[in-house]
């Protein structure tokens, strides 16, 4: 039908044809390389954008973990500083009740001791999550970035059982 293929008034080359006329072969090659050409260009723009956008991401996230850091090392300076005067307080309270210096030592270190350890165990499992092990199998799975040792604990896959001996032919005995 004419009017449906927008590409009826390009001409073919060098020779002319009529409306509704099929091309010649040579100009459906050309064509077919020009899309094909355009396609790549296209494809290659998009992965020169994507990649000027991760540049982008890494040096805003450089920069953001950088006085992300900084911004830590003064949170811990003043942290530590006030925990000092608090258990410094305490123990002062606790000496105006009547507890011993050593009585009241003992009492603000064993509070210390017990929060650092739970901190240090939900730190253990923090960087445990950060181990990306999810991904790490899906990419194994995919075949990609497969590691050669298995030292992942987190995978939960029981070892598979022997395999049951098959009867023999005609002597009902498994083999061996």
């Amino acid at each position: 039908m004419p009017g449906e293929d927008p590409r009826e008034g390009e001409s073919a080359g060098s020779a002319h044809r009529a409306a509704g006329e099929v091309p010649h072969l040579d100009e459906s090659i050309r064509r077919i390389r020009a899309a094909a050409t355009e396609t790549f260009s296209s494809g290659l723009d998009s992965g020169r954008a994507l990649r000027k956008l991760v540049s982008a991401d890494f040096a805003l996230s450089r920069s953001a973990l950088g006085r992300g850091l900084a911004w830590s090392a003064v949170g811990v300076v003043f942290g530590a500083s006030a925990w000092l005067l608090a258990m410094g307080a305490a123990i002062a309270l606790m000496q105006s009740w009547g507890l011993s210096w050593l009585a009241s030592i003992s009492v603000t270190a064993l509070f210390s001791l017990i929060v650092t350890a739970v901190a240090a165990w939900r730190v253990s499992v923090f960087f445990d999550y950060a181990g990306m092990h999810a991904t790490r199998r899906q990419l194994a799975r995919l075949g990609l970035f497969s590691e050669a040792s298995d030292d992942d604990d987190d995978t939960n896959d029981k070892p598979s059982a022997p395999p049951k001996p098959t009867p023999t032919p005609g002597t009902g005995q498994p083999t061996q």
